[in-house]
């Protein structure tokens, strides 16, 4: 919370070379399946945030924008590729897992199900493992070191070059 007892959110993309703030409630989470969140996301669905009526702000670097059709612009990291955010004419909506504690905003509502993937309502039953237990065909893993930026505001990144 902020000192006037306004919710506070921060978060990024993956490389820290964008970070943002911000200051308010949030508004409805949600899951888009329409084909352009798809692409947008490389992903089955994009889950976005509304933050109209919060304050957001840049606090490191910028978004590039790329316009995805004639009523919206889709917001990445120029240096990474993360997807961050989504500007229509009502407003802009966050990528849910763009934030630091992605955890603390969950979906209320799924929009464009016409183009959800056939498979994606049973995902849940999908087998389940860590990602250590992949050690034995992967043993990568080990010794594996994230380059990612960390899930909080940092004054600097990165911190040292990387090999």
């Amino acid at each position: 919370m902020s000192l006037d007892n306004k919710p506070v959110y921060s978060g990024g993309c993956q490389c820290g070379a964008v970070r943002f703030h911000i200051e308010g409630a949030l508004g409805d989470a949600s899951i888009c399946h329409c084909r352009m969140c798809q692409k947008a996301s490389g992903n089955f669905y994009l889950p976005l945030v509304s933050v109209r009526g919060a304050k957001l702000s840049w606090t490191r670097g910028e978004p590039r924008k790329f316009r995805s059709s004639n009523h919206a612009w889709r917001g990445f990291c120029g240096d990474c590729g993360t997807p961050l955010c989504y500007e229509a004419p009502d407003g802009i909506a966050m990528a849910i897992a763009s934030f630091d504690h992605p955890e603390t905003i969950a979906p209320v509502i799924q929009w464009g199900v016409e183009a959800k993937l056939p498979y994606v309502d049973r995902i849940y039953e999908l087998p389940g493992e860590e990602t250590m237990a992949d050690i034995t065909s992967a043993p990568f893993l080990a010794d594996l070191v994230s380059y990612q930026h960390p899930d909080h505001d940092t004054e600097t990144w990165p911190p040292e070059e990387k090999s």
